[in-house]
């Protein structure tokens, strides 16, 4: 009898101790957390992910916005907002060639930071060895200008064209934490003949230390203070000290007929450089990365839930990744030029892209911070927060899903053709799973 009471009572005892041992472990430092998300719907106010301090909307009759003087971190959400939102004029520097008068012109549907319809355009010629080369005056050719005199054409010449898309920056400050180490496993895990390639990219701010690209069409920018520098001057005309060229030389105008200078003190630009001290451009930087990731459509229908599955079976995920963890928080990245806040520290994302270029039969010819082999690749491009864009692709070509699968080629063939091979109603579930990032 006393014995059964002994195992009466450790029975008991396991029964109670069991699901304890079972249950979900309970987040706190240091744990694994989804990454907080969006719902792109302008009428919402969800964007901020904890970065910093939220403070108050600016009123310009109260105060003005402040920039982060003290470096990255140290402004608040609303202030870079609003600097984010802002129009530049001739009077700050704007142009003097330049696509567009501010971020949010570019970065704005449906939330700010989002996507846009806009494009920018790219050219350049190919040599007798077979190299791409830019066209005189840099392979950007500027939509606009503040003079109608260098107002930027191309020649005959300029064989290689091509437009790009404006892509979303939601949830790039998640992006900017993923190590490197992390991109070059997933990479390195890819079959064979579908790896991805991973360059290595400077970071200005750091002196040009060299870290994973992962920004960009061509993933030529690794940081998002780098990649705010350069848009800063290549899409604004405004030169700062992390344009990459020291803040003190314009984007040349490229004409027919030739490169006309328009650097101060020219008789196009009236400003002295550099036009930006660099703390709007680390506000720009830092609104980015406090804006939340793209979430799900919200109730996921039920055929995208199938969809789901197929789109992992016939290979799509192997360059659409769809999860990633960032590093820890305190982590030193961006070529020890920034530490990873605890906001976006230790987050698992879905941003459905291995962030590396591949060759998939699309690629424009262009070559940015990579050899002559990334001319004909691009980087994979993050599915979430597709079911926003209604122009597909780099080159905004595209207009339905379908469409966009069957422009896969290269490294890409055997996922579009084991799309091909679905039934019709499987076809359909795939397209309603990404209309449903």
């Amino acid at each position: 009898m006393k014995l059964l009471k002994i195992l009466v009572l450790v029975l008991f005892a396991t029964a109670v101790a069991l699901p304890m041992w079972m249950a979900p472990t309970v987040e706190g430092q240091g744990s694994i957390q989804e990454a907080l998300t969006t719902d792109m719907d302008a009428k919402t106010d969800d964007l901020f992910n904890n970065f910093g301090a939220r403070g108050t909307p600016i009123d310009e009759c109260v105060a003005e916005p402040e920039p982060p003087a003290a470096g990255r971190g140290s402004g608040t959400f609303e202030d870079n907002l609003f600097i984010f939102s802002e129009r530049e004029t001739i009077e700050d520097g704007l142009g003097p060639t330049y696509n567009d008068t501010g971020c949010v012109e570019c970065h704005q549907f449906p939330d700010s930071g989002a996507f846009a319809q806009n494009m920018e355009f790219r050219a350049g010629s190919v040599a007798n060895n077979g190299n791409f080369v830019d066209n005189p005056g840099g392979n950007l050719i500027h939509a606009r200008a503040t003079d109608s005199d260098i107002v930027e054409h191309i020649n005959t010449a300029q064989t290689v064209k091509s437009f790009r898309l404006v892509l979303s920056t939601l949830g790039d400050g998640f992006v900017e934490c993923i190590s490197n180490t992390s991109l070059q496993n997933n990479v390195n895990s890819q079959p064979q003949g579908q790896r991805g390639t991973l360059t290595n990219v400077p970071v200005v701010e750091a002196n040009n230390a060299l870290r994973v690209g992962r920004f960009g069409w061509k993933a030529q920018h690794a940081s998002l203070q780098s990649f705010s520098g350069d848009a800063y001057l290549n899409e604004m005309g405004i030169t700062n000290p992390f344009d990459g060229g020291g803040g003190n030389t314009e984007n040349p105008a490229s004409t027919a007929d030739g490169v006309i200078d328009v650097t101060f003190p020219s008789p196009f630009d009236p400003v002295e450089d550099p036009e930006d001290d660099g703390l709007d451009v680390i506000a720009f930087a830092d609104f980015m990365a406090a804006t939340r990731a793209p979430g799900r459509q919200n109730p996921i229908p039920a055929a995208a839930r199938r969809g789901e599955d197929r789109f992992r079976q016939i290979g799509c995920e192997v360059c659409h990744t769809d999860t990633f963890v960032t590093a820890s928080p305190g982590t030193s990245i961006n070529g020890g030029a920034f530490r990873v806040p605890a906001a976006l520290g230790n987050k698992r994302i879905h941003p459905f892209s291995d962030f590396a270029l591949h060759n998939i039969g699309t690629g424009d010819g262009i070559v940015q911070n990579a050899g002559q082999g990334s001319a004909n690749q691009i980087r994979t491009a993050p599915l979430w927060g597709i079911r926003a864009r209604n122009r597909l692709m780099h080159d905004g070509l595209t207009v339905t899903i379908f469409d966009a699968i069957q422009r896969h080629a290269g490294q890409a063939t055997a996922a579009r053709n084991a799309f091909n091979g679905l039934s019709a109603g499987s076809r359909a579930d795939v397209i309603a799973f990404v209309l449903s990032l």
